[in-house]
C-alpha cells in the first residue's frame, strides 16, 4: 500500500448502515453529523422518518434478502432501527464479511421472547415465571401446558408471540383456562413463533436500564429510569427513577451489564425491568436505542444514539452522566386533530426549557409523533410541565 493511500484510509470516515427507517434512526444523524461519520439507510419509503433528514437512503424491505446486501455493499458496519430483520438474512451479511453489530447471535434475544428467557434463566438472572408453548401444538398438549402453568404461576396469565410483537401488540391476558384456549385458538401462530406464557406480575412501578457495550467489550451504564406506560405504548420517562433505593439502582445497572456480557450484544441495550416488593424482574429487552433512552439527547452528557453509533464502530464510550437533577421525557402521542407545528407558539413560549422532537409521521390515534424532554430539579413541576407540552401539542387540550 502507498504512502499516499494510507493517509487516505486513517482520514477515511466510516458508513453506517442502518435498517430501518424510523424515528431511531432520524435521532442517529445529529450524532453522526457532529462525529463525522456517514449514514445509510434501508427504509421502506422515502416519507420513512428518517428518509426525510439522511441524504443516502436505499428503498426496500429488511426481510428482502436482496435488497439488504445491495444496501451494505461498502458499507463499515450494519446496525438497525428496529429487531425485524431476518437472522438468516443477517447470516448472510456475516458470511459475506460485512461487520453486524448487534451479531445475529445477539439480535435473536430481542427477536425471540422465549429464546431471550432460556438464556437469562439459565444465566440465573430473575425472570418471571415462564413457560414456552409450540406453534403446532395439539389440542391436548395445548391444554396440558395452559392449565399446568396455570395451577403453578397462577390466573391471570400473561400470553405472548415470542416474536413479532411491541408497544403492546402480540401481547394478552387470560383470567382463566378458558380464556387463554380462546387466545391461542384465535391468534394461529407459524413456527418458529411459539406463545410464552408468564406469570402476571405484581409490580410497583416499570424500571429501564440501558446500558451500552463495544465489541472490545468496555461498557457503560446510564442512570435507572422509571417508565409509565399507557395503553401498552411508553408514555413517560422520568430519569433517574425518583426514590429508587441506591442498592436497586445499582442492582438494576449490575443486571443490565451482565445481561449484555451474556447476550454479547455490541451497541444499546435497554432491559425493561419489574420494580416488586422482592426486587427486580426482568420484563423485556431492545437492542437499539430505545424510548427508555430519548431523555439522553438533551439530559446527558453523551446520548444513547452517539454513544451507539460509538459502539457499533468501537470507538471509546461517552459518559452516561445526567447533566441535571431530573430529565423528563413525555411521547407525543397522536390523537384525531392536527395542527402540531401551528401549537408550537403556545408550547415554546410556556417552556423555554423544554426541547421538542418530532419524528416527522402524520397524526393518527395512539402513533409516537414526537417527544418532550424538559430537565431540572423540581420533580413535580417537570412532569406537569412535560406533560402539558407533550398534549398541547397532541391536540389533547388547547390552553
Amino acid at each position: 500500500m502507498s504512502e499516499a493511500q494510507s493517509a487516505a484510509d486513517e482520514n477515511r470516515f466510516p458508513t453506517v448502515g442502518i435498517i430501518g427507517g424510523g424515528q431511531l434512526a432520524r435521532m442517529s444523524a445529529q450524532p453522526a453529523i457532529a462525529l463525522g461519520v456517514h449514514l445509510r439507510v434501508l427504509a421502506a419509503s422515502l416519507e420513512d422518518s428518517a428518509a426525510q433528514v439522511i441524504p443516502d437512503v436505499r428503498i426496500g424491505s429488511h426481510d428482502d434478502v436482496q435488497a439488504v446486501l445491495d444496501f451494505a455493499e461498502g458499507l463499515d458496519v450494519v446496525t438497525f432501527d428496529h429487531e425485524h430483520v431476518p437472522p438468516e438474512i443477517l447470516a448472510q451479511l456475516v458470511d459475506r464479511g460485512i461487520a453486524v453489530h448487534p451479531s445475529p447471535d445477539a439480535l435473536i434475544h430481542a427477536q425471540d421472547k422465549v429464546v431471550m428467557r432460556a438464556a437469562l434463566s439459565a444465566a440465573g438472572l430473575p425472570c418471571p415465571q415462564w413457560a414456552s408453548l409450540a406453534a403446532d401444538a395439539d389440542a391436548a398438549t395445548t391444554q396440558s401446558v395452559l392449565s399446568e402453568f396455570g395451577e403453578r404461576a397462577g390466573w391471570p396469565l400473561i400470553l405472548k408471540t415470542s416474536r413479532g410483537g411491541y408497544d403492546g401488540r402480540g401481547v394478552w391476558v387470560a383470567d382463566s383456562l378458558d380464556a387463554a384456549l380462546a387466545i391461542v385458538e384465535a391468534h394461529p401462530l407459524t413456527a418458529p413463533t411459539q406463545w410464552l406464557l408468564e406469570e402476571r406480575v405484581d409490580f410497583t412501578r416499570e424500571l429501564a436500564a440501558q446500558v451500552a457495550r463495544s465489541p472490545h467489550g468496555q461498557a457503560v451504564a446510564y442512570p435507572i429510569v422509571q417508565t409509565v406506560q399507557q395503553d401498552g405504548i411508553c408514555r413517560e420517562v422520568i430519569a433517574p427513577a425518583p426514590e429508587l433505593a441506591s442498592d436497586l439502582s445499582i442492582d438494576a445497572q449490575r443486571i443490565a451489564l451482565k445481561v449484555a456480557e451474556v447476550v454479547g450484544v455490541t451497541g444499546m441495550l435497554a432491559v425493561e425491568m419489574f420494580e416488586t416488593a422482592d426486587g427486580l424482574l426482568i420484563n423485556e429487552l431492545a437492542m437499539r436505542p430505545h424510548n427508555s433512552g430519548h431523555w439522553t439527547i438533551d439530559g446527558a452528557v453523551t446520548s444513547q444514539f452517539e454513544n451507539h453509533l460509538r459502539a457499533v464502530l468501537d470507538l471509546p464510550l461517552g459518559s452516561p452522566a445526567a447533566r441535571a437533577p431530573y430529565s423528563v421525557m413525555v411521547n407525543v402521542l397522536g390523537t384525531d386533530k392536527g395542527g402540531i407545528y401551528a401549537a408550537y407558539r403556545h408550547v415554546m413560549a410556556r417552556e423555554p426549557h423544554a426541547k421538542v422532537h418530532m419524528y416527522g409521521k402524520s397524526p393518527r390515534p395512539g402513533r409516537k409523533l414526537g417527544h418532550v424532554t424538559i430537565s431540572g430539579d423540581d420533580l413535580p413541576s417537570l412532569i406537569e410541565r412535560g406533560n402539558h407540552a407533550a398534549d398541547y401539542l397532541a391536540g389533547v387540550i388547547d390552553e
